[in-house]
Parts: C-alpha cells; sequence; structure tokens
C-alpha cells in the first residue's frame, strides 16, 4: 500500500445491499436471515441481502422466482424516502471529502481525493474513515476499491465486499485483471461477454494480449480501443461530478446546484390494457411525488415515465418543461402525454406490467418566479395542492384524493 498516496487517487465506495441494509437497521431480528425487498404477488426483487444471496436471490428477478429459489426469506416493502434519506446524506458525506465525486448510483460514487490528503490522509486512511463514518452515521456497511483508474477502482470494492477494502495498485493491474473473465470488466453486459467468448477471447488477458488494431478489427473501432484499456487499467482516470437519478433520491453536483430527482413506481396486480386503469396508477404515483417536491421546498424541470410490459421490455419517456412545477395536474398532464404517445406506437397490443412517475433537474422552489399570462391556466391548481398537504398531514395521505382515484386502493 505505500505507492496509494501517489498512483491510486480514485475510490469506488458502494454500499453492502444497500436496500436491504436501510431496512434492516431497525431490525436485529432478520439481520442473520435471507431476506428480499420488493418481489411481491407480482413484483420484481429490488434487493436481497447477503443471506438471500446465498441461494441465488438477485435483484431484477421476479418475485416468484425469488420465493422458489428461497421460500423462507422475509419480504419486506421498499421505503423509497428512507432509501433517498440515507442516498442523500451518504453523498453529503463523499462532498465533505472531496467535491470530485461522481455519484453512479442510489448507492454508490467514484471519489477523486487527491485534493484532500493533506487534510486527511492518503486515500488508504480516507478510504478508511468513509467506512467507519458511513456505519456511525447511518448503521450500514460499505465497501470501498483503491485505485488509479475507474474501472479499476470498481473492481477493487467488488472483490471487497462485503464491508471491506482493497488497493490495487498499477503495478498489480495484470495480475489481479488478465485471469478474469471477460465479464468483470466495468461495462462489459451479457451480449459483449457473448460475442468476446464467440471470438476466443475469453479472459482479461486475452484482450490484452491482443494488439489494439488487432482488437479493433475484431470488435470494432470505438470498442476495441476502450476493452484495450479497460484490460490493462489505462481507462478514465478523471472524475466527473454528476449523477444519474433513479426511482427516489439521486444527487449531481454540477455548477454548484442540486440536481436530483424523485419517483415512483408500482407493479398491477395482474398486466393491464385499459388506458384508464394505466392512467389512475400515473395519477397516483404522480401525487405521491408532487407531494414529496412540495415537502422538500423543491419544483422539476423534467417528467420521466417508466413502462415495463408483460414481456419485461422497460421503456423510458422524458420531456422538459418551459419553468420548473411542483404542481400536481402539470406533473400528470405530461406523464398522461408521456404515456399516450408511447400507447399509440403500441396500438394497445401489449399489456402494462408496471409504470413509474419520475421527477428530475430539481430546484428550490423559490428560484421559480411563475407569471400569469394571457390564457395561461389557472394557477389555482398550486393552492389546491397546499390544501390537499395540509390535510393529508393532518388526517393522512388518504384523506383527500382525486375523484379518480377514490374506487382504487389508497395510495
Amino acid at each position: 500500500m505505500s505507492d496509494a498516496p501517489s498512483t491510486t487517487p480514485l475510490l469506488h465506495v458502494d454500499m453492502d445491499a444497500f436496500y436491504a441494509s436501510v431496512l434492516l437497521r431497525d431490525r436485529p431480528d432478520l439481520q442473520d436471515q435471507p431476506v428480499v425487498v420488493g418481489g411481491g404477488h407480482r413484483g420484481v426483487v429490488l434487493a436481497a441481502n447477503y443471506p438471500a444471496r446465498a441461494y441465488g436471490v438477485r435483484s431484477g428477478m421476479s418475485g416468484t422466482q425469488a420465493r422458489r429459489l428461497c421460500p423462507q426469506a422475509v419480504s419486506l416493502a421498499p421505503d423509497y424516502d428512507a432509501f433517498g434519506a440515507v442516498s442523500a446524506s451518504v453523498m453529503e458525506l463523499f462532498r465533505r471529502v472531496t467535491p470530485l465525486v461522481e455519484a453512479v448510483s442510489f448507492d454508490e460514487a467514484f471519489l477523486d481525493v487527491r485534493g484532500a490528503r493533506r487534510r486527511l490522509g492518503d486515500p488508504v486512511a480516507i478510504a478508511e474513515w468513509l467506512r467507519a463514518a458511513v456505519h456511525d452515521e447511518q448503521g450500514i456497511t460499505c465497501s470501498v476499491g483503491v485505485a488509479a483508474s475507474i474501472s479499476v477502482a470498481k473492481l477493487a470494492s467488488k472483490r471487497a465486499k462485503p464491508d471491506g477494502l482493497l488497493v490495487i495498485e498499477p503495478h498489480r493491474v495484470a495480475e489481479v485483471l488478465h485471469p478474469l473473465d471477460v465479464g468483470q470488466l466495468y461495462g462489459v453486459g451479457e451480449r459483449t461477454r457473448a460475442r468476446l467468448h464467440r471470438l476466443g477471447l475469453v479472459t482479461v488477458g486475452d484482450l490484452a494480449r491482443l494488439s489494439v488494431p488487432d482488437l479493433q478489427e475484431r470488435v470494432g473501432r470505438h470498442l476495441g480501443a476502450h476493452l484495450h484499456r479497460l484490460a490493462w487499467g489505462t481507462d478514465r482516470s478523471e472524475i466527473t461530478p454528476g449523477a444519474s437519478g433513479v426511482f427516489g433520491y439521486g444527487a449531481r453536483s454540477g455548477e454548484g446546484e442540486p440536481d436530483r430527482s424523485m419517483g415512483a413506481q408500482e407493479t398491477f396486480g395482474r398486466d393491464v390494457r385499459d388506458r384508464e386503469a394505466v392512467l389512475r396508477e400515473v395519477l397516483r404515483l404522480t401525487a405521491k411525488v408532487t407531494r414529496r417536491l412540495r415537502s422538500a421546498g423543491l419544483a422539476a424541470r423534467t417528467v420521466a415515465l417508466t413502462v415495463r410490459y408483460a414481456d419485461f421490455t422497460t421503456l423510458n419517456r422524458s420531456r422538459t418543461l418551459p419553468e420548473p412545477t411542483d404542481v400536481t395536474r402539470e406533473v400528470y398532464e405530461v406523464a398522461t402525454a408521456l404515456y399516450d404517445a408511447e400507447a399509440a406506437r403500441e396500438r394497445g397490443r401489449r399489456r402494462v406490467r408496471l409504470v413509474g412517475v419520475r421527477v428530475e433537474q430539481l430546484v428550490p422552489r423559490e428560484r421559480v418566479q411563475r407569471q400569469g399570462v394571457l390564457g395561461e391556466r389557472d394557477l389555482g391548481w398550486s393552492e389546491a395542492d397546499r390544501a390537499v398537504d395540509l390535510a393529508a398531514r393532518r388526517f393522512g395521505s388518504a384523506a383527500v384524493r382525486p375523484a379518480s382515484l377514490l374506487e382504487s386502493p389508497p395510495g
């Protein structure tokens, strides 16, 4: 580890079984039992803790398959508010260390800590401090990879799981990477892996032994050059501050502005084709998301809709508004337009399994200056939303709902 201060300034910090860990903080009775988050009657598994993973349960599989693999697993419902709060706190902790934080998902980020060495020590010391701070502040664990490039840091954190730390110094890259299957490289998915295997390129070492021109001839100019860099650990070494949103809350740092997302999704009890049934659920999810927006004092510039069909094909569509909003009706109208455009392309041929509504490009509500102009719709919907919020806080979220939701179960 002696080279770490000068040659391994990048950290990849990844929470361990994040969703399950957050839910289990107050459930010590379940700590050693297999636990699945999500995957209800017809849902998809959002996460599984390590005891459940030992039975082969993985995120993304159907709840039915998970129960078949591990019938004794305890199923817990997701708590997106809790996930979002913990994620936001963890990202803020990272930014207390360095402004160079690239959050790539809800529960993982790359950090460039070279500017923090004088204050906090070398990268290994910083990694240990972060692990302790996450556990102390949030009651969950994380694993950290320390390396000189993005892909190697990611590999190191994966090999350190759970609750560990691994440094891979540049002179050890070939020793560590080259025996691995090509599918272990960061960003190489199943299709690319299968393609490489068909070409006889099974291990990372097989890639590394080919010259760049030879590799480009086999897989293409761009992919060939990229794979060669990955095989030698010479890929990107600069952090791009930012993040991608997910359902819940994300975090992006750009020009000093927060740029997060909030969202909610629901799997239907049975696949549906009826437009009104789908849009009732879209409205319920929209009301839930915009209520969170108003509670947080935020407004959104972009509305995104997710539709998952019965064959598990998932489509994401989004539209950016002329100005940010926290008004339920306005977000719902955009989400409806997105769904109708997609339904028109599908011509109603496929049944819908899941829908989700997400809002992005969030800004503080007080910065939004809305001015009425001739012909603009009545701004009274904003006041109506706030009246509903007051009633919900006093009497519960089901006290006041849109009329079209009265026939559906409370959300």
